[in-house]
């Protein structure tokens, strides 16, 4: 199969947000304004305008809250998989704890959307060389694929010298097939255009450019936004300048955006490309 796009969507609600003092607690969710049927029925209205394939990463304290998300998007076409159920950044927890929380999420998913869950990514892209337990976890608990890898230093952690092509990570409970997150590589550093405050931040024609490059190289691109991003009046939660910057900056661009890169560029689903075959990926132990 030749390299193609894949547009992914973490499916949560518009606070949360990681590692910011602001964010409510779990036991307080079920309080506040909800706001992810409005937002994220308006990207199933423009997937389905594009018709267009996507995988959406269900929270499994959303998916528990909204099933009818999860059949609509399954009537449509769409691969659904898990975020998890709590929100919580993996590298915070013991193995035993992150175990619970995706068997949970896994089960509650599968059930409102009455189909069988392969994927799964750490909120925050929070799977770290901290926590080599991660993956042979998402193995026994019946993944078979993750899409969690930063290949770099980030906020919440990253994963410096993970490979950042697909890849096999063999456990002892079976193999994961590894999507990582996309990275382009400018004037010697490696810079990440395709999701989120990134997304937003860098003009379109340069987001399609370097995705064109990567395709290019015969390596998938990874785009990923939040529900929240098609939303530029939801509710805001105090933080630090820098947070705030990279949480809110230029949400108005991002439908416009999404628009033109299903114009423009092919896409795909992950299960799709597990689908054509891992043979001739590399492995890496993680």
């Amino acid at each position: 199969m030749a390299a193609r796009c894949v547009f992914s969507v973490d499916v949560e609600e518009w606070f949360h947000i990681l590692d910011v003092p602001s964010t409510p607690p779990l036991e307080q969710w079920g309080r506040l304004e909800s706001r992810v049927e409005a937002s994220f029925g308006r990207m199933l209205d423009v997937f389905a305008e594009k018709r267009v394939r996507t995988t959406l990463f269900f929270l499994g304290w959303v998916a528990e809250r909204h099933p009818q998300l999860l059949r609509d998007a399954v009537a449509q076409g769409h691969e659904v998989a898990s975020h998890g159920y709590a929100h919580e950044l993996v590298y915070k927890h013991d193995r035993r704890h992150f175990t619970e929380d995706v068997r949970r999420a896994k089960g509650i998913i599968e059930d409102a959307a009455g189909v069988k869950v392969r994927g799964y990514r750490a909120p925050g892209f929070s799977a770290t060389r901290e926590t080599p337990w991660f993956f042979e976890a998402l193995a026994e608990t019946g993944h078979a694929y993750d899409s969690s890898i930063w290949p770099g230093s980030r906020n919440h952690g990253g994963w410096p010298g993970a490979l950042p092509v697909p890849h096999v990570v063999p456990t002892p409970a079976g193999d994961i097939v590894e999507f990582p997150i996309s990275m382009d590589r400018v004037f010697g550093r490696d810079l990440y255009f395709f999701g989120g405050g990134y997304l937003r931040f860098f003009p379109y024609p340069v987001i399609r450019d370097r995705a064109r490059a990567v395709l290019k190289q015969e390596r998938p691109v990874v785009f990923y936004l939040h529900p929240r991003e098609v939303d530029p009046d939801h509710p805001r939660l105090p933080m630090s300048a820098k947070r705030r910057f990279m949480s809110y900056v230029n949400l108005s661009t991002t439908e416009p955006k999404m628009r033109r890169l299903f114009d423009d560029l092919p896409m795909t689903t992950f299960g799709a490309l597990l689908d054509a075959g891992v043979a001739h990926l590399p492995r890496q132990v993680a």
